[in-house]
């Protein structure tokens, strides 16, 4: 499996998101400002602060990607390991993992891949494993097959 092209792949997945969170937190300002112009009392500062609550949320989703699409740059650099680590593709009996941000199920090159965060049980679990080691998915025993 191409890792450089799933890296992209994924950079793309994470920029419509960005994008998707900033034109909402764009809205959502954009609708707490229209709130404050009008003079009719709590009402409508009840419907700003609820704007302006849209908007925080929006904001923090916006650099939570952000922050994700940065931990994908940083292993765009990674040279392939033989180990399970941040930026491992790895092949098992249960269908192949990226340990790197949580995208959960993703459709690339035919093959069905999830991404995982280092932090999540599957992602630990996958953490300094060699081909032929085993761990646990889904209350099942996994084998790897292949680590890149």
């Amino acid at each position: 499996m191409n890792k450089t092209g799933l890296i992209a792949y994924m950079k793309d997945l994470l920029d419509e998101r960005m994008q998707v969170a900033w034109t909402a937190m764009e809205a959502a300002q954009e609708s707490a400002n229209d709130q404050s112009k009008s003079s009719m009392g709590d009402k409508y500062e009840t419907s700003r602060s609820m704007g302006q609550l849209d908007r925080n949320m929006h904001a923090k989703q916006y650099e939570q990607i952000r922050l994700e699409k940065t931990v994908l740059e940083r292993i765009a650099g990674n040279i392939s390991s033989s180990r399970g680590a941040i930026g491992s593709l790895v092949h098992t009996t249960a269908g192949w993992f990226f340990v790197s941000v949580s995208l959960g199920i993703l459709k690339f090159e035919d093959e069905t891949v999830i991404a995982v965060s280092s932090s999540s049980p599957v992602g630990t679990s996958l953490l300094g494993k060699v081909k032929g080691d085993q761990f646990r998915f889904q209350n099942k025993e996994q084998k790897i097959l292949h680590v890149e």
